[in-house]
């Protein structure tokens, strides 16, 4: 009854479905462990010790502490804990399954200690791996590409809690010909990614939307007001892009990982002593807090958001274990606050989502996810057309110039 591409399609249903599960499943384990520590850290060891968890002590202790275990991980660990981030694009090849403890270790170790970084990138190393290492055992006709495209689909679906991120970037690398058209090569990933954001909605529903103003009706002059923020992101991005690779650089030639992310980490937490806790860790729970605060003005989003994007390439430079996406996303936030509250004509919501996508864009150089990113933190229909046009300009201005990415150096 099914014609052969229908039962080539069904083939992969199963496969996928499991590592879309997988994929969600690994994402909460890690980050309900990570979460426990964090509380043992900043919570229940500071109250039993008699400090208050946000004095400057405790902040650079507790920061410059995670970067020497974080350097002890990669230093003696198989595998040197996988590649460094920085120098690695979101889905890259698969790692050594020997070197996934120990990039979990360094992951979690981070995440607990307040490091600006997200999980997104190791969790997709390690379900990549997972996924090619176990699937060529299982389906030996079935290439390494493809159970690496299922495991970024799984990850991608469960880290945003929805498939849409995964259809959109799939979208732009999957190519249909008359024979097999674009859905038949995105039903398998799609499938992999609901699996993924549906496991991941069972125990915890990632909260992105901010209560932001709706916009109501676009106006001509909110395209330019929205280019304008978006182009501003940019510049303030581009300087990140600037500075990373020379402090890689820098930082690498203490050779030894231990010294590099300790003395990371203590970069870390004087940064953190500057801009407050809101600096701290990977930035999705607090940029709620900066959305809520009434106190905030034009002069503190402006400081939190250099902080931020300063602890962001410190981090990534030092060779800490983690993803970008999170808190470029932050620091789009605090910028967009900035600019609303240093122009309140311009409303809100065309300040944050423009600065988010241009910082996205920045990061990742993939405009569906920008898109995606900024429509899913300020969720309201009426700016989507605005969103796409604002896209336009901002892509020209980042035409053929540098990505934000390291070398490699021999540690």
């Amino acid at each position: 009854m099914l014609h052969p591409r229908a039962r080539t399609m069904l083939a992969l249903s199963l496969p996928a479905l499991v590592i879309g599960v997988v994929s969600s499943l690994i994402l909460i384990a890690v980050m309900k462990v990570a979460n426990a520590l964090q509380q043992i850290l900043w919570e229940r060891l500071p109250a039993s010790l008699g400090v208050a968890h946000d004095s400057s002590l405790w902040i650079v202790g507790i920061l410059t502490l995670t970067g020497i275990m974080v350097g002890l991980v990669i230093r003696f660990s198989p595998g040197h804990a996988g590649p460094d981030p920085a120098t690695e694009p979101l889905i890259s090849a698969p790692v050594n399954p020997g070197a996934l403890p120990g990039l979990l270790m360094a992951l979690i170790l981070g995440l607990a200690g307040g490091v600006s970084l997200g999980p997104e990138h190791p969790i997709m190393a390690v379900n990549i791996a997972l996924a090619v290492a176990l699937g060529a055992r299982l389906f030996p006709r079935i290439g390494a590409l493809d159970w690496t495209i299922l495991a970024s689909a799984g990850t991608i679906g469960a880290l945003f809690g929805t498939p849409v991120a995964a259809a959109l970037i799939f979208s732009q690398t999957l190519n249909g010909t008359n024979d097999i058209p674009l859905w038949d090569r995105l039903f398998a990933p799609m499938m992999a990614a609901a699996a993924g954001s549906l496991t991941t909605s069972l125990f915890f529903h990632p909260h992105f939307s901010l209560p932001i103003a709706h916009y109501a009706q676009m106006q001509l002059v909110d395209i330019f007001s929205g280019a304008i923020v978006a182009a501003i992101a940019i510049a303030t991005g581009m300087v990140a892009v600037w500075c990373l690779p020379r402090l890689h650089r820098l930082i690498h030639r203490l050779k030894n990982p231990v010294l590099m992310l300790g003395v990371g980490g203590f970069i870390l937490g004087i940064l953190g002593v500057i801009g407050g806790p809101l600096t701290l860790f990977k930035g999705l729970d607090e940029m709620q807090q900066l959305a809520f605060s009434q106190t905030l003005g034009t002069s503190d989003f402006f400081m939190l958001a250099v902080i931020k994007l300063a602890a962001l390439v410190v981090a990534a430079a030092s060779g800490f274990r983690g993803g970008r996406i999170f808190p470029a996303v932050f620091v789009g936030v605090a910028l967009g606050l900035m600019l609303h509250a240093h122009v309140e004509a311009v409303p809100a919501a065309i300040t944050v989502s423009c600065a988010i996508l241009g910082l996205v864009l920045v990061v990742t150089r993939d405009g569906w996810l920008s898109l995606f990113m900024a429509a899913v933190v300020v969720p309201n229909a009426t700016l989507l057309p605005l969103l796409c046009i604002v896209m336009l300009p901002a892509w020209l201005l980042l035409a053929g110039k540098p990505m934000m990415i390291a070398h490699r150096h021999d540690e």
